[in-house]
């Protein structure tokens, strides 16, 4: 089993950036495909990117593709998400969550349970 903790989030201008970090606990990281998530208020947890266990292959929503970029260090078993010209509709919860291959990673097969999530606030 592995604990993933999301941090990161914060209040941030329209067109502005930010990096939200997903940590882990556990010794299975490196063989976890990981991937993130967004809940607005009022709507249901949608697929936001994922990333492969050596991270040589990433998937994005077609909503955040060409300014979200998802990366990985197995080293320091942390995830991280680059979110550039941000808009006020990815105002959101973020949540990051592990699946066993890149293939099968979505809300409703993910390994473990959610953790409390990072809030993003993008202002107009």
């Amino acid at each position: 089993q592995v604990q993933l903790v999301e941090s990161g989030g914060g209040l941030v201008q329209a067109g502005g950036s930010q990096r939200l970090s997903c940590a882990a606990a556990g010794r299975t990281f490196s063989s976890l495909a990981i991937g993130w998530f967004r809940q607005a208020p009022g709507k249901e947890r949608v697929f936001v990117a994922a990333i492969s266990r050596g991270g040589e292959i990433t998937r994005y929503a077609d909503s955040v593709k060409g300014r979200f970029t998802i990366s990985r260090d197995n080293a320091k078993n942390t995830v991280y998400l680059q979110m550039n010209s941000l808009k006020p509709e990815d105002t959101a919860v973020y949540y990051c969550a592990a699946a066993p291959i890149i293939a099968t990673m979505t809300a409703g097969s993910i390994i473990g349970s959610w953790g409390q999530g990072t809030q993003v606030t993008v202002s107009s």
